[in-house]
């Protein structure tokens, strides 16, 4: 009973590991991650992708003016990856990370 409880959750364990590293078809924050620089990523976050029109959003006019500057050379990347993106569009937002995100406070009398 053990050993076949041992195999499933290796199998379980080996398609998720698979599905981790299967290529993000139609997922642009990931063709970003192959082509941006780790503090780039952290100052952009994906708002949507439309066919053709990548837009996104970005924490400063700093970052903002920085990508604009590479904005050719990211399309000429995302195109060498066989992405069909015509235009990048950039926007100033809020990118909030998952790990940043405060508790709620508790209020006691």
């Amino acid at each position: 009973m053990m050993e076949i409880i041992k195999e499933t959750i290796l199998t379980v364990m080996q398609e998720l590991s698979d599905k981790k590293s299967a290529p993000a078809k139609h997922n642009p924050q990931a063709w970003l991650e192959n082509i941006l620089t780790k503090k780039e990523l952290r100052h952009i976050k994906v708002n949507y992708f439309k066919p053709g029109v990548l837009a996104l959003l970005v924490d400063s006019s700093t970052w903002l003016y920085q990508l604009n500057l590479k904005k050719e050379q990211i399309l000429e990347s995302l195109r060498q990856d066989g992405h069909d993106v015509g235009d990048i569009r950039f926007y100033i937002g809020e990118i909030v990370c998952p790990k940043k995100q405060s508790k709620p406070r508790k209020t006691g009398a």
